[in-house]
């Protein structure tokens, strides 16, 4: 089996719309030449990189910062530079009802099983998702774009990640 992907989005998910609570850090910090304010929780890194060890997954970038996300949001969490999927660049038309990157992801993970850990997905960036030729396994998991991700939500990822080792010969 093909080794599983970590989604990563930034916005609404390691930095929430609003400071959910003293382990949150403001950084002013640029993505595509602009300045934005976001909150940071430097534990999340340590959380990632320790779901990916223990799951055998690889951590990648599905956020409109792009390549960004590693100059100005990784070294804030302690990430190393990750993969990047360059959801802007994607030349398939967004479905109706789902999230602009759903179709740079689909492109992306070439039939790897992944976990995407975003605010912006519905029920429509599913179905689209389940009837793609290139996608086979997934868990999209939703985020509170107010509180940002949280311990229940890499709880989550564990346990899904956990069954794809299951269903191994």
């Amino acid at each position: 089996m093909n080794r599983p992907l970590i989604l990563l989005d930034v916005d609404g998910v390691l930095n929430p719309f609003r400071r959910p609570g003293e382990d949150w850090q403001h950084h002013n910090l640029t993505c595509d030449g602009m300045a934005f304010d976001l909150w940071l929780n430097p534990a999340h890194g340590p959380k990632l990189l320790e779901l990916a060890e223990t799951t055998g997954a690889e951590l990648t970038w599905a956020t409109t910062w792009e390549h960004d996300a590693n100059r100005a949001v990784g070294p804030i969490l302690g990430l190393p530079e990750l993969p990047v999927i360059e959801v802007t660049k994607t030349k398939t038309l967004t479905p109706p009802g789902c999230c602009r990157k759903t179709p740079a992801v689909a492109e992306h993970v070439a039939g790897r099983p992944f976990i995407w850990f975003d605010d912006d997905l519905s029920r429509h960036d599913r179905l689209w998702l389940n009837q793609h030729p290139n996608v086979n396994r997934f868990r999209l998991i939703h985020i509170g774009a107010s509180t940002g991700i949280k311990d229940a939500h890499f709880r989550q990822a564990t346990d899904w990640l956990a069954t794809l080792g299951e269903a191994s010969p």
